[in-house]
């Protein structure tokens, strides 16, 4: 039978045992129907696999015993997205969702000039992420960053530096341009595009102009198939 899988995110490296908070501990045994000597799995979200048995199957304060412990490898080469947030928020949970059950290490909501929507919830966002990497079971929680403006994200210093734009000018394939084994980062614009002024920006900062296909993408769709393109790319290494 499958291990199921719990975060863990106060949990130390070192830790003999650990007590769940409340609702996790409602979700593994009233929902999952766990009980004591079964054993189970915690992610921190930085990497870390704990093997445990529960000891105290308490429904608000399930406790577990540490077997095992594993630092798993981190995700290489990084996969970093700068996305617009849109003003319809459950589009944007959607792409969350999906990118971190694909793979991606950064997510920065980007703030250029014509983005809907500047500010966003932190929490739940954050509680989006974790529920999606516990379902894919991966042990690192992809970093969601706070909105940052199209001036300082050009700025990046990644080795691998990509704009998906609409304007009608030479692109490249993602998949065929990009080079696997370097860490990339690109960005997604608003619904609107980024303006003729902000492509420029990036291009002088050694941004490289791609396209994702031969049909024009919401936001979040376009975000999603990004991700899967780099990640595809990275997995023929």
């Amino acid at each position: 039978m499958e291990q199921s899988l719990f975060y863990a995110p106060d949990i130390q490296p070192d830790a003999a045992a650990y007590t769940m908070n409340e609702d996790t501990s409602k979700y593994c045994i009233q929902v999952l129907r766990h009980e004591k000597g079964d054993s189970v799995l915690l992610a921190d979200g930085r990497g870390h696999r704990f093997t445990a048995v529960i000891t105290d199957d308490n429904r608000k304060r399930c406790s577990v015993s540490i077997r095992q412990r594993e630092q798993m490898p981190a995700p290489s080469p990084a996969l970093r997205i700068a996305i617009s947030f849109t003003k319809n928020a459950s589009r944007i949970e959607w792409f969350l969702e999906k990118a971190t059950e694909i793979g991606i290490q950064t997510i920065i909501p980007l703030v250029s000039q014509r983005t809907e929507k500047e500010k966003i919830k932190a929490e739940r966002l954050q509680n989006i992420l974790v529920a999606a990497m516990l379902q894919s079971k991966q042990f690192y929680l992809p970093d969601l960053q706070e909105p940052q403006p199209f001036e300082k994200v050009v700025n990046s210093n990644d080795p691998q530096k990509l704009i998906a734009h609409c304007l009608p000018e030479q692109k490249q394939e993602l998949h065929q341009h990009m080079q696997p084994g370097k860490d990339t980062l690109i960005l997604i614009g608003p619904e609107g595009d980024f303006t003729p002024e902000e492509i420029q920006q990036a291009l002088a900062k050694g941004f490289e102009p791609v396209t994702l296909g031969n049909t024009r993408l919401r936001t979040e769709t376009a975000g999603l198939v990004a991700v899967t393109l780099m990640n595809a790319k990275q997995r023929k290494l």
